[in-house]
């Protein structure tokens, strides 16, 4: 197998080609810009999504084969079918269109998710904002780093900031009352509306906000809205946790991350976890 650098080089070419294919859709250069919206369990799914999905695994597998690696991409994703398989022990999460509403509202808030999970865990994470022209890219233990066409600079969470002076990044669709009750009684309450995962926690390690809170009600995020983004903000200095502290697992029978999750820039990160809990306690019994 390649060493982590190598495939990371990869990983990042791949994730910039990936950009460039929905650009093209979304500014309406494609070779066929049609974007015909489908439902796929209430969530928008267009041409553009399955496209890049395509060109990603078809990549990846080309240049790493399937023999070290299992790939699991939102758009190709089939449920178990009870028996339970041994899932590999490096397997590439991968959400091809991480924020379709957003793509389809033409809000610029969408992303691509590339991650590499080494048992529960990932190790290598590519995070691109097309509309930005930015790919954000982290190996464990190595640091964040956001890659542009004139090179790419090292990234830091913020710091040093008062707990009532952090702003909160918060999506624009999946909105539910006790998520508004929450956000409502948090100590900070500096808001910024972005959509995508990704482009959200590239908010916060590009320190224009400091915190993100998902919560699950009839549904969950799932381990491709989450893989990549968490590995870019805790290599950048930040934390992503569940609100009792444990770390976020990958590559389990369950693809879905259930409860209250925090991603921070770590400052105060117990605090507001302990404190989401409160609240929330409150929320059940009122």
């Amino acid at each position: 197998m390649k060493d982590l650098k190598e495939i990371l080089a990869i990983a990042r070419e791949v994730g910039w080609g990936a950009a460039d294919i929905l650009r093209s859709y979304y500014h309406g250069t494609a070779k066929d810009p049609n974007l015909e919206v489908q439902y796929k369990q209430n969530e928008p799914v267009t041409v553009a999504d399955i496209a890049v999905s395509q060109y990603i695994l078809q990549r990846l597998q080309a240049t790493l084969g399937n023999e070290d690696f299992a790939y699991i991409s939102e758009e190709t994703y089939q449920s178990p079918s009870g028996v339970a398989q041994p899932s590999p022990p490096w397997v590439w999460i991968i959400d091809p269109l991480d924020g379709t509403r957003d793509f389809i509202e033409k809000t610029g808030d969408y992303a691509v998710h590339i991650a590499l999970v080494k048992e529960t865990r990932p190790v290598l994470a590519v995070v691109a904002v097309p509309e930005a022209q930015k790919l954000y890219y982290a190996i464990k233990g190595g640091g964040t780093f956001v890659e542009t066409r004139d090179g790419s600079v090292p990234l830091q969470v913020s710091s040093a900031k008062r707990i009532e002076d952090l702003t909160l990044v918060v999506s624009r669709s999946h909105r539910n009352q006790r998520l508004d009750y929450l956000l409502k009684k948090l100590p900070c309450q500096n808001q910024k509306s972005v959509g995508s995962v990704g482009c959200k926690i590239a908010t916060i390690v590009e320190q224009q906000a400091d915190i993100y809170i998902s919560l699950s009600g009839k549904s969950a995020p799932k381990d491709w809205d989450m893989a990549a983004p968490e590995l870019i903000l805790t290599e950048a200095g930040g934390k992503f946790t569940h609100f009792d502290g444990t770390p976020l697992q990958y590559n389990t029978d369950d693809i879905n991350q259930w409860g209250g999750l925090l991603a921070s820039n770590g400052e105060y990160h117990e605090v507001l976890c302990k404190e989401a809990e409160r609240i929330l306690g409150q929320f059940e019994h009122s």
